[in-house]
């Protein structure tokens, strides 16, 4: 039997880079922009905030650390950098007009890459004897709990041992859901994903709603790898540590129906397949926890298949998805 008290929460901590990455991704998929490059987004978002949260560690020289910069500068370097590798995507796919699919497979290498670089070149300055960097104090600061969740018995195991980014994953998705489909930035927002022609005729600004919402999308989702690094890994970095996380977030996107707060709930039932095998005993049969390890990737090739069935309109990505607009065409 499984002990739920202590899979639900390595399954919602699992899902969380999950939900800040198809929380991202749905928001720019709603304004058109097929941004495959999301793992590198969330890569360069991690190792902006280690970046900060090295430098400002060894700047204090094992003093101990001001509560809220060692938080707020990982956190401000982390959404910089993940604004800027949006900024990139954007000028590359709505200036220039270039192949989405092209650009966004690019930046998901190209982000990697600079992860790589900066993780190989921090652990040279640390002097680190392993491939690793270990941020420890600024872990604790992340991944601090509620004061009162020990208390609280098995709810507060479940509901109240996170850190404050794992709440705040879930607010964001459900803010971006109410924007989404209740507000009038939500309204302009869908008709520039669905038809910009239409937009544009309206006066509606194709190329401004297209670099918010990727540049906003691409920041939330580089919130999900400084998670990862701060809170999940306990704040040790150690390259390609990431596996296949940015991909199962895209995946997401298209098993939620790009509906952010349907992502919720979708991100943990991934983040509990993600690490199932865990938690079945299997024995010394080790073909059976390979197949367990399988399970994410089975669910999100059905899902793909009963979507492509579907007809239903809601559930079906938006129109121009991956498609440039020639304001000359309309």
């Amino acid at each position: 039997m499984i002990d739920f008290v202590s899979f639900i929460p390595r399954a919602v901590a699992q899902s969380i880079p999950l939900m800040y990455g198809s929380t991202g991704e749905t928001i720019s998929e709603k304004a058109g922009n097929l941004n495959l490059g999301i793992p590198g987004v969330m890569y360069v978002g991690a190792i902006c905030g280690v970046i900060g949260s090295f430098f400002y560690e060894q700047s204090m020289a094992g003093q101990p650390l001001n509560g809220f910069l060692a938080i707020a500068i990982p956190l401000l370097c982390c959404l910089l950098g993940s604004f800027l590798m949006g900024l990139l995507y954007c000028f590359l796919t709505v200036s220039l007009r270039a192949n989405q699919n092209v650009v966004g497979l690019s930046m998901t290498t190209f982000g990697v890459g600079v992860g790589n670089f900066f993780g190989g070149s921090l652990m040279k300055l640390a002097g680190s004897d392993v491939p690793s960097i270990a941020l420890s104090a600024t872990s604790q600061c992340f991944s601090r709990r509620l004061p009162f969740a020990g208390s609280t018995g098995w709810f507060g195991k479940i509901f109240l041992s996170y850190g404050f980014l794992a709440y705040l994953a879930v607010i964001i998705s459900l803010i971006a859901s109410h924007v989404i489909e209740r507000t009038r930035t939500g309204l302009y927002l869908r008709a520039v994903g669905e038809n910009p022609a239409t937009a544009d005729a309206a006066g509606i600004g194709i190329d401004k709603y297209k670099y918010f919402a990727t540049c906003i999308g691409c920041m939330i989702a580089g919130l999900g790898g400084l998670y990862y690094v701060m809170d999940y890994a306990s704040g040790v970095w150690s390259n390609d540590a990431f596996g296949d996380r940015g991909w199962l977030a895209i995946a997401l996107v298209i098993f939620t129906g790009w509906k952010p707060k349907v992502g919720i709930l979708a991100s943990m039932l991934f983040g509990g397949l993600y690490i199932l095998y865990l938690f079945i005993p299997t024995g010394t049969n080790l073909s059976m926890k390979e197949i367990y390890k399988m399970l994410p990737y089975v669910v999100t090739i059905i899902v793909l298949v009963i979507t492509s069935m579907r007809n239903r309109r809601e559930s079906q990505p938006p129109e121009s998805l991956g498609l440039p607009y020639f304001r000359e065409e309309r």
